[in-house]
């Protein structure tokens, strides 16, 4: 393996059923605040690119020197303002990343949200929700045109508004005396970023993060990964910043050890995917990060692009995915890639956690052979198992996890347990059960599961991600349905780009439900699957695949095209029904003793 990875660490402790491990090395000393990072990474690389982003085919590069003093002017120009919190609806962009950067030396508080939210909702109610809840002093937009609709519809009436404009005016101007004190004050406990979790257990919760959070965050990757101190990052992402992954864990990453971000303008659509593929091309990334809807999106151009392939593994030491479970077969295309590109050194890996936990909880610091395990507890962080309903519950402590939820001294109190650990509604299990060091594997969520009549607990998050290996290429994605009922049932959708591999030609999506070809090859990957798994739990009975993809505005996906079961099957009651009807209709596969 080429990359350098500290050793495994782990010690742990039953009591009763339950157990409680954490890392055998100590969390270091780190930084206080997130705008020592930017002066340290501005003293030490000056000229070195920090971000950049490719407009009307330009690219624009600002180096960390340039960083710090657009930073600084804006942060002097937040601390004559004192909005409190800065509401942001723009996407990923230079501006959002020095308004972010402005943020953390002003001590002032910034909230993305999701672009979707304020574009594609018809009806803004979480817009409207997270307004009520921040009390935004400032709402800060790149262009206005995109989100005028939300802007003049009354949500956000009385906020002034923040442009792109009023950004590169004030990072002009030079630091304030009224700066450097406010920046001298803040510590750990300051709040940097309040992320809105994305209400896949109910409606967005403010998650304050503070700077002591994810300081301590990124210097348990840096512990992990030391590799990183010698060779600084270059990645080209498009994760969004208002979520913890692209938001935290990438962009703060990049900042810690003076590296570059190529902020990608694409999307795992095939419709967005372009900008992506010219991005990978003429900046190969050093480390890759994505979701595994993104890898799914991204695998067919790497097989088939020669350029784009070579350029892609030319300078790349990891390969990591997270926000969701990697279905086995993307993980072996990726390694069989890999190794034809005579990269079989690339390390893959992912970790877990969430946007209360900064977000890395546990992180896979050794080698993988397989899709699955989550790895084991960063330095710094305790992890208590607590059995429940024949599964281990999983629960945090440690300088990384949230103290409270904006304005939800209820959900607060809920979230937390009798010894202070968060309560992340996980399941996990161990790789070996007698060597906790061998890493973790995660269990699905402890609300998504359920029970059929028979007494028989389904997996919702492992039964999913196996149907979707196996009936690989077919399904973008799936829900799994059958609470209190004798079968368990599906309901999917095909994707278009993948299935064309199947049927002969890309067909849009309701083509595609009917299409003979695609049914046969679904019908015998199930009928397989059931072969090879015929307990009640585990073997599928019924599948519907859907017309309509999922809404956004529902809350039935995020933007970063994670599935919320809950709210799928909330939405959808007579698809539900359809499925597990005694006597289904004709466009519902049916499979031998359901029901």
């Amino acid at each position: 393996m080429s990359v350098n990875l500290a050793p495994v660490g782990v010690e742990w402790e039953r009591q009763g059923g339950t157990w409680y491990l954490r890392s055998t090395h100590p969390l270091a000393p780190h930084a206080a605040n997130l705008g020592s990072l930017l002066r340290d990474a501005a003293r030490i690389a000056p000229r070195r690119t920090f971000l950049a982003e490719r407009r009307d085919d330009e690219l624009r590069e600002l180096s960390y020197a340039e960083c710090l003093r657009a930073a600084e002017g804006i942060g002097s120009h937040l601390v004559q303002a004192d909005p409190g919190t800065v509401l942001v609806l723009s996407g990923n962009s230079v501006d959002h990343a020095l308004l972010m950067l402005g943020g953390y030396v002003s001590g002032t508080a910034i909230a993305p949200i999701s672009v979707a939210y304020s574009t594609l909702s018809r009806d803004f109610e979480k817009l409207r929700h997270i307004v009520d809840v921040l009390r935004p002093g400032r709402v800060f937009v790149e262009t206005p045109e995109p989100f005028e609709r939300a802007l003049t519809s009354g949500v956000l009436q009385g906020v002034p508004v923040l442009t792109g404009s009023d950004l590169r005016e004030a990072m002009r101007a030079p630091a304030t005396d009224a700066l450097r004190e406010r920046e001298a004050s803040i510590d750990a406990d300051t709040v940097a970023k309040v992320l809105f979790t994305s209400g896949s257990t109910g409606t967005p919760k403010g998650v304050l993060n503070t700077h002591g959070m994810l300081t301590a965050n990124q210097q348990m990757i840096a512990q992990l990964w030391p590799f990183l101190e010698h060779e600084p990052p270059t990645i080209v992402d498009w994760l969004p910043w208002s979520h913890t992954f692209g938001g935290n864990h990438n962009f703060n990453m990049v900042l810690r050890h003076a590296g570059t971000l190529l902020i990608d303008e694409g999307r795992p659509r095939p419709d967005a995917l372009g900008p992506s593929l010219r991005n990978l091309k003429e900046v190969p990334p050093t480390l890759y990060f994505n979701v595994p809807a993104g890898y799914a999106a991204l695998l067919p151009h790497l097989e088939q692009d020669d350029e784009l392939r070579d350029a892609f593994f030319r300078r790349l030491q990891v390969i990591f995915y997270a926000a969701a479970s990697l279905p086995e077969d993307i993980w072996q295309r990726l390694s069989a890639l890999a190794e034809m590109s005579g990269r079989g050194d690339v390390f893959m890996t992912t970790a877990w956690g969430s946007t209360e936990t900064s977000p890395l909880v546990t992180s896979a610091h050794f080698p993988l052979q397989r899709a699955g395990n989550i790895g084991v507890p960063a330095p710094g962080v305790e992890l208590k198992l607590v059995p429940l309903g024949g599964k281990l519950e999983a629960r945090v402590r440690g300088p990384n996890v949230m103290r409270e939820y904006l304005r939800e001294p209820a959900l607060t109190q809920a979230a937390f347990d009798e010894e202070g650990f968060y309560r992340i509604g996980d399941a996990l299990k161990f790789v070996d059960d007698d060597h906790p060091e061998l890493g973790l594997l995660f269990d699905g969520r402890v609300a998504e599961d359920f029970k059929l009549t028979t007494g028989s607990w389904v997996s919702v998050g492992a039964l999913r991600n196996a149907l979707l290996s196996c009936t690989s290429p077919g399904l973008q994605d799936l829900v799994i349905t059958g609470h209190d009922a004798d079968f368990v049932g599906v309901l999917a959708w095909p994707d278009p780009a993948r299935c064309a591999a199947v049927v002969g030609s890309e067909l849009p999506i309701g083509e595609l439900c009917d299409n003979p070809r695609l049914r046969g090859h679904l019908r015998r990957c199930i009928e397989d699957w059931n072969a090879s798994h015929p307990g009640r739990s585990t073997r599928i009975g019924r599948l519907l695949l859907l017309k309509e993809p999922p809404s956004i505005d529902a809350g039935e996906i995020t933007d970063k095209g994670y599935i919320n079961q809950s709210a799928v099957l909330e939405r959808r009651p007579d698809e539900v029904e359809r499925v597990m009807r005694p006597s289904p209709e004709e466009d519902v596969l049916s499979f031998a003793d359901a029901g």
